[in-house]
């Protein structure tokens, strides 16, 4: 039970928000803004709830429940192979193309770009048909635009369908882990959460893996895209056999609007930017951060390992997979001990230490030293993530 003392309440304003936010970063206790039943809202310090046994945690779930979270992770995992099948072979596909290796990355930027859009396509289709039929045909299509990638006979074809690979990789995460944590214990949806997470930075691991199976020679990059094509599509059709979302259902069935037009969804968002303008600037430039921290420090490290330090594919690709190994692990562990930590403090700390890293993660010439700050790097990336 966390012990409560009374708190002024939430400044209001940018400067006094910011000021008051530096002065929490500091103290132990946590603000917290109360409700009770007649609508009045108090303000109170509260000590941070303590850590739940992990195992215990876990074990609430059913049989049922670990299905369902299992087929979220795969999805999630699957959409990280599909992506990173092309940033870890880079080298390849110039070599494939004829063409630089900035100019391959561009596809990387273009299916970036048009993730954000994907997301709200799909989030629309979601609210409107169900997460179950969106994620289907999300899934098969993303395999499907894996194999057309394998058939692109030139450099401007090949643009083209990464492009629109972005628009269908926008839309995994919100089905998967609707799908995934929906039928979770509400206590134990933390935990989970964390471990979901974490099935990104395992799809890159099982990316590397397959480029450490096929070798380093130029064509073998689309026997790499052919498994990530066949696991797309398997997790699409095995998603087929599970049941349309609880959430949705009930909605549905308590006669709550279900569809929502793009014209409902633009008026909504114009009342959310009117309200809560600097909220949305501080989440973009947050989020940017995010992306630009995790994306620089993993997308293109494979290309490091083989051209800035002339290791062949099998050595970078095992650089590449203990690196996110630890991504995988610093993830969950740092997500999980954020919780009496606090969120900030978890996130900044991994930030600065990754940052006292980059030396050790640049500067070696070796397998082993660089495979090992590869992990501790990735350990605190992914902790800040978590």
């Amino acid at each position: 039970m966390s012990s409560a003392f009374e708190a002024e309440p939430v400044a209001r304003g940018t400067i006094p928000t910011i000021k008051q936010s530096w002065a929490d970063l500091f103290r132990w206790q946590q603000r917290v803004s109360i409700t009770n039943e007649h609508g009045e809202i108090a303000t109170e310090w509260q000590s941070p709830e303590p850590l739940q046994n992990p195992i215990k945690l876990l074990m609430q779930l059913s049989a049922r429940d670990w299905l369902f979270f299992v087929v979220g992770y795969l999805a999630w995992t699957a959409d990280a192979f599909d992506f990173h099948a092309l940033s870890i072979q880079t080298v390849k596909l110039a070599a494939y193309y004829n063409t630089s290796k900035t100019n391959i990355t561009t596809s990387i930027t273009l299916t970036l770009l048009l993730r954000s859009v994907g997301a709200a396509m799909f989030g629309l289709a979601g609210d409107r048909f169900g997460r179950k039929w969106p994620m289907v045909v999300n899934m098969i299509v993303l395999g499907l635009l894996q194999i057309a990638t394998i058939y692109s006979s030139t450099f401007q074809q090949f643009l083209a369908v990464r492009s629109l690979f972005g628009l269908f990789m926008g839309g995994v995460y919100g089905n998967a882990i609707a799908m995934a944590l929906e039928n979770c214990p509400v206590n134990a949806r933390g935990l989970m959460s964390g471990i979901l997470q974490q099935g990104y930075s395992f799809g890159y691991v099982l990316a590397a893996c397959a480029n450490l199976g096929v070798g380093g020679s130029t064509e073998s990059w689309k026997t790499v895209f052919w498994i990530a094509a066949g696991f797309s599509i398997a997790v699409g059709l095995v998603r087929i056999l599970f049941p349309e979302s609880q959430q949705f259902l009930s909605a549905k069935n308590s006669g709550k609007p279900s569809k929502v037009t793009p014209t409902a969804f633009w008026r909504s968002t114009r009342l959310m930017l009117t309200q809560e303008w600097r909220m949305c600037i501080y989440c973009i430039i947050l989020m940017t951060w995010f992306n630009y921290y995790s994306h620089t420090s993993q997308d293109s490290y494979t290309t490091f390992l083989l051209t800035q330090k002339s290791f062949p594919n099998s050595a970078a690709s095992r650089g590449s997979i203990i690196m996110k190994a630890g991504a995988c692990i610093g993830g969950t562990i740092i997500g999980y001990l954020s919780q009496p930590l606090g969120r900030r403090r978890a996130i900044i700390l991994a930030a600065l230490i990754s940052a006292v890293l980059i030396p050790a993660w640049i500067l070696p010439t070796t397998e082993p030293a660089l495979s090992a700050s590869g992990f501790f790097m990735q350990f605190f990336v992914q902790g800040a993530w978590g």
